[in-house]
């Protein structure tokens, strides 16, 4: 579709004042700051249509953003509707309240307070046709909900839910506000707040490490009626989870990110925008996850000014991780880590495969594996298996090399080596809280799933690095050893 991107949701004013610090206060041991910068940005649903605007400027075929929000009879507000106006379209309800101003005070990027103002409930007027007007021609519909009370009138509510039965609605939920209407695209809750969510209607992980995901971001699908939920998990991804099928996980990159605000608006206008471009749910994360991932690293919400952005677009392909740090190996071998990572609460994650030849395809999915919990166990398919699954001229390294090259990697715990034509005994012995599957993400069951069920284990697919594959490599090496024509 060609219409607008529309978001709407609750908006309010951050403001930045940045100084130096040569020395403590003598009254108090507190920082003195000197030669204070004030910097000021739409926050809330305006940072996130701010945002999309941005992002939307960079794709191929740009869309116009459009804001609709409470918006109250205050000078904060009126700083807000200025800072967003040349880059986005913003249509006023009126709002019987008090803006949200939230001041932070930072030597350099180093936070040292934050001062809350406004905020007061008040009741939403009258939603203006314009709003309907621009609703009715959305090509995708982005709820930022920070319970100020946007979401709970009931006009409003039941505008977007006449949307939802049209374009995609993403929804960022918030704790305390109203839940999701009923037909979302997608719902993207951080992993806090998925606990909580779980947690209010009773739904707790069922695998024996306690913490992991699926089962909760599931159960809260299935309450809101939402067709897929994406889990924002900060540095290390997003998982989604779309039906009954095995979650994706997208990974994201390890970035030592001092300030992390506004990555939730940033990931949900993305995927947004993706999902109004006609992408699939898994498209429209992984350009999210790379959209957060650019924003994070340029500094957050804090380096957001009020001027034209001229970027590349953003590759949402895989993003290098960096090395994953590992603990020394038990003496006790599998059954011990096993047993000492559950023991402190931990999650058991294993992978399965042939890795005849490691490749970045390989590395990279099981650097993916590795991050979704505690320790790594690589199920490896033993040389009779490999030549029953491969055909008589595979493997071309034996089954002890394969084994001691994946533990040389500091993303791999441990290997176990099985003789069977699938990992499912395996996999009874190990118990894994999560067993990850590399591959394309097609919604199909995963034919472990049924094993991983007997204990409460979960299945989870990463993406395949395009262009990698074992099989292309022998047939590269082969031809390498042909002569050529002159």
């Amino acid at each position: 579709m060609t219409g607008p991107l529309v978001v709407i949701g609750d908006v309010m004013l951050d403001v930045d004042l940045v100084g130096r610090c040569e020395r403590l206060s003598p009254e108090a041991p507190v920082p003195v700051l000197s030669d204070l910068e004030e910097h000021r940005r739409p926050g809330g649903a305006a940072l996130a249509a701010l945002l999309a605007a941005r992002c939307s400027a960079t794709r191929p075929s740009p869309r116009r953003v459009v804001l609709i929000a409470p918006f109250a009879d205050d000078d904060a507000a009126d700083t807000v509707a200025a800072l967003v106006g040349e880059q986005v379209e913003v249509i006023p309800v009126a709002w019987h309240g008090r803006t949200p101003v939230k001041t932070r005070i930072r030597i350099g990027d180093h936070p040292v307070a934050r001062l809350d103002a406004g905020g007061d409930p008040g009741p939403v007027g009258r939603v203006p046709d314009l709003a309907k007007q621009a609703l009715s021609g959305a090509a995708a519909v982005l709820v930022c909900d920070y319970g100020r009370g946007a979401t709970s009138d009931p006009e409003l509510r039941a505008a977007i839910a006449e949307a939802a039965g049209r374009v995609p609605v993403v929804w960022d939920p918030h704790p305390k506000a109203s839940p999701p209407v009923a037909g979302c695209a997608l719902v993207t809750p951080n992993e806090s707040e998925l606990s909580g969510f779980a947690q209010a209607i009773g739904s707790r992980p069922s695998g024996p490490g306690g913490t992991w995901r699926g089962v909760s971001a599931r159960a809260m699908a299935s309450r809101w009626q939402a067709r897929a939920v994406a889990v924002t998990l900060g540095a290390r991804g997003a998982m989604l989870c779309l039906g009954d099928n095995a979650p994706l996980m997208v990974r994201g990159a390890e970035l030592r990110a001092v300030d992390t605000c506004g990555a939730g608006d940033s990931f949900a206008a993305a995927a947004a925008l993706a999902l109004a471009e006609g992408c699939l749910p898994s498209e429209a994360v992984a350009f999210a996850v790379a959209e957060a991932n650019r924003f994070v690293e340029a500094g957050a919400a804090s380096a957001v000014r009020i001027a034209p952005v001229d970027r590349a677009p953003v590759d949402p392909g895989p993003v290098d991780p960096g090395p994953v740090d590992r603990a020394p190996r038990p003496a006790g071998g599998v059954a011990e880590l096993v047993r000492r990572v559950h023991a402190r609460g931990g999650v058991v994650v294993a992978t399965g495969g042939c890795f005849d030849l490691l490749h970045a395809g390989h590395i990279a999915a099981l650097e993916a594996a590795r991050a979704l919990g505690d320790c790594l166990i690589v199920c490896l398919n033993s040389d009779d298996s490999v030549r029953r699954l491969k055909g008589p001229e595979r493997p071309l390294q034996p089954q002890g090399d394969r084994a001691r090259v994946l533990r040389a990697l500091t993303c791999v715990d441990e290997v176990v080596i099985f003789d069977g034509d699938t990992p499912a005994d395996v996999l009874r012995q190990i118990r894994p809280d999560v067993w990850v599957k590399g591959g394309d993400y097609t919604g199909a069951d995963l034919p472990e799933a049924d094993v991983l069920a007997e204990w409460g284990g979960e299945a989870v697919i990463v993406p395949y690095l395009k262009g990698r594959s074992t099989s292309e490599l022998v047939e590269l090496a082969a031809g390498a050893g042909k002569p050529t024509s002159r």
